[in-house]
């Protein structure tokens, strides 16, 4: 059946891994403690900060100590939901600042606006909150780039290894899973898409190979007809 979706990753897919670790992850860590103590009593804060709470199992926790939770879970990569959130909100005050600019490859800049005028449905699953992956896009190098896309999930449709996510997106895109293709680095997120039904392009920017996927050093070698 042929592609009609694409769903992509952006951490080492559409952007450099570096630009995360080295640039976004920093500029969180070193802003968020301030931020939070600003904007602490602010509903939309205050419902993730108490949300860390409850993920963290401290539930008496004050605000110094939900920092320091924060800060262990960025230092760990931790995927929760509440630190992403805050960390987008962070980062969105950094975008609007022009402080932060996002990161997107040059030749996936090219092939999602050609797959974007050819008729294709794109979409973005990242672990990041759907926040920071439309700023990343929103507030990129070579300008906005979120009119070429018509949705984004994150870890809300569930962890990007678990097959039950990918059904998740299947659903809501509302498409059968073998006319969607997912685009990722990571070979066990690959594997659950393909599990799920969908189609699937790996994508190794230093070369070598994604077992038991298709894989590929660039966007702009990618055949979707041949699906």
């Amino acid at each position: 059946m042929p592609i009609k979706a694409i769903l992509t990753d952006i951490e080492g897919t559409t952007s450099a891994v570096s630009f995360v670790f080295d640039v976004l992850f920093p500029f969180a860590a070193k802003h968020l403690p301030d931020f939070v103590v600003q904007h602490a009593q602010d509903p939309a804060v205050a419902e993730q900060l108490q949300a860390v709470r409850v993920e963290a199992g401290e539930g008496d926790a004050d605000t110094v100590r939900v920092i320091d939770i924060l800060l262990e879970w960025i230092a760990a990569d931790r995927k929760a939901t509440p630190l992403k959130t805050l960390q987008g909100m962070v980062w969105a005050q950094g975008y609007a600042s022009g402080q932060l600019k996002g990161h997107v490859y040059p030749d996936a800049v090219e092939a999602l606006r050609r797959w974007h005028q050819a008729g294709y449905a794109l979409y973005v699953y990242s672990s990041g909150s759907i926040q920071a992956q439309q700023l990343i896009f929103g507030c990129s190098e070579v300008g906005d780039l979120r009119p070429l896309f018509s949705g984004y999930f994150d870890t809300t449709s569930g962890l990007k290894r678990e097959v039950g996510s990918y059904q998740n997106i299947t659903r809501a895109i509302g498409l059968s899973a073998d006319e969607i293709v997912f685009l990722s680095d990571i070979v066990e997120e690959l594997d659950a898409a393909q599990q799920a039904g969908m189609q699937t392009i790996g994508i190794a920017r230093e070369g070598g190979e994604l077992r038991g996927h298709e894989t590929v050093a660039s966007f702009a070698v990618i055949d979707l007809d041949r699906f």
